[in-house]
């Protein structure tokens, strides 16, 4: 019985250590570490600011250290969330937070149909969605979309965002962290760049900037790469008074645009900020790949190639892919 204990034994170790190889070569491949961790304490690295509690007080206390105050017209891009889907952010929990920034709520029409398609049904689902109680609702693209410049982008030299967006002192990217069907996650970075694109600017996007009309059928990893460069054009355009805010609960693989989403399968992790979305990102990426119950979420990430929005970010200049956790 000992040996063949030992005779597994060693089995177990063998395939393990293959198994930690090829994840290691696959992380490498990405531009990641094998298993992220998060790095704290490297000298002069982003902040991005952490608690675990998923609360009205909680997203106050992340705001709160981030020492950068929302003022003037302050807009705050959420996921209104495709009908038949429930894993977006409660206006119950983000409601105190949205009405002491004095916020308005902002969103743009969707590019691949829907009931978020058109802006009368948009607006409809807004109401729906309890958002329309605790703020305003503006759907940014509703007169037509503005170009914004991309600077240092390989695929787009332009960035198409709905008109109102010019009407905004502040903006607040406040997201909901998740899977995706196409760019492996959902966080900050696709909230900058999907998010705030208009319906043809989504479409412009996803083609990597070669249609208005069709987000379907482009080069993935042209794709991700143009999430990135349309995410510094917005960064860009707000001239630093912009601040970014990811709430990681409810991480189902797919996005809140999917009206049917899988259920999640792994707990709930907190709710961090930064005044970096490249180090915000990655913070919540690296707290995916450390959690025990994170399979699903990481095998979507991998098999979508979605670091490469984050490694593509950080070579043009967006953000920092180093950064220090500070737990609050």
């Amino acid at each position: 019985m000992k040996k063949t204990s030992c005779f597994l034994g060693g089995i177990i170790l063998i395939v393990t250590a293959l198994m930690i190889t090829g994840c290691a070569q696959k992380a490498a491949a990405q531009g990641l570490p094998a298993r992220p961790i998060a790095q704290a304490g490297t000298a002069g690295a982003a902040k991005v600011y952490m608690t675990a509690d998923i609360s009205p007080a909680g997203l106050a206390a992340v705001y709160n250290a981030l020492g950068r105050t929302a003022s003037g017209k302050v807009a705050v891009k959420i996921s209104t969330g495709e009908p038949g889907g429930h894993n977006f952010l409660q206006p119950a929990l983000i409601g105190p937070f949205v009405k002491a920034v004095n916020g308005t709520i902002v969103e743009s029409n969707t590019a691949y149909g829907g009931r978020r398609a058109s802006t009368a049904m948009h607006y409809q689902v807004a109401k729906d969605h309890g958002f329309t109680a605790i703020a305003p609702v503006v759907i940014l693209d509703e007169n037509g979309d503005i170009p914004l410049p991309v600077s240092g982008g390989t695929h787009l030299k332009q960035d198409y965002v709905g008109a109102h967006f010019k009407d905004y002192d502040f903006h607040v990217v406040l997201s909901h962290f998740k899977g995706h069907a196409m760019g492996g996650f959902g966080g900050a970075l696709k909230n900058m760049s999907i998010g705030y694109g208009s319906s043809r600017g989504k479409a412009w996007i996803h083609s990597a900037g070669k249609s208005f009309t069709n987000p379907w059928g482009g080069a993935q990893n042209a794709f991700l790469e143009s999430m990135a460069e349309a995410a510094k054009a917005v960064s860009d355009a707000s001239g630093g008074r912009i601040l970014y805010i990811s709430v990681m609960n409810r991480l189902s693989v797919d996005c809140d645009c999917s009206s049917n989403p899988a259920e999640p399968d792994m707990h709930d992790i907190g709710i961090l900020a930064s005044l970096d979305p490249v180090a915000l990102d990655k913070a919540c990426v690296d707290l995916v790949y450390a959690a025990p119950d994170g399979r699903s979420l990481i095998q979507r990430i991998e098999s979508r190639n979605g670091a490469l929005t984050m490694t593509h970010a950080a070579k043009i200049g967006l953000g920092s892919l180093e950064y220090e956790l500070v737990k609050l």
